[in-house]
């Protein structure tokens, strides 16, 4: 009976004594806040890819492009067999992939920036904010140079008016 009065003792003189390990790793986490004043102006800024910017002509060579009214449906194959040997890589219809869907680009960009950004990609990332804005939204992705005439540019820019319907 003594031994079990004496373990008792030990047992209630160490209860709620709290040992503090100093030795080792330790993390405390805070809780970050927000640097935005307003968080919800984040979510309502409108997509580089659903941006319109019908004025800006880009940065490049191409200073003016004459659309008729009506589509030259040769240069458009042209231009449709040109962007799926050139551009499929990253770009296909109708949805989002490494690079933007084209359809519907006329409707957001003038014939000039699209011609530049086919043409002289580089130099469009560097310097023309819609462009750089596209690059950040498509995860750092810039579009490849891939050497295009003007005349095969322009293919591919007569090709994407099909897609706009």
């Amino acid at each position: 009976m003594g031994l079990l009065l004496v373990s008792l003792l030990l047992f209630a003189a160490c209860g709620g004594k709290t040992e503090e390990k100093k030795d080792g790793f330790n993390v405390e986490r805070q809780k970050q806040e927000s640097t935005t004043s307003n968080p919800e102006a984040e979510t309502d800024r409108v997509k580089a890819s659903e941006l319109v910017d019908l004025k800006n002509k880009g940065v490049g060579g191409i200073t003016k492009v004459e659309l008729p009214t009506e589509i030259d449906q040769a240069m458009a194959a042209e231009g449709e067999a040109i962007f799926k040997q050139y551009c499929m890589a990253c770009h296909r219809v109708g949805k989002k992939f490494i690079g933007p869907a084209p359809n519907g680009i006329l409707k957001r960009r003038s014939p000039e920036w699209i011609m530049n950004m086919i043409l002289h990609p580089e130099q469009m990332v560097k310097e023309d904010p819609i462009a750089k804005d596209l690059l950040i939204e498509f995860n750092g992705s810039p579009m490849a140079n891939q050497g295009l005439s003007e005349e095969q540019a322009r293919a591919i820019l007569e090709y994407f008016r099909t897609l706009e319907e």
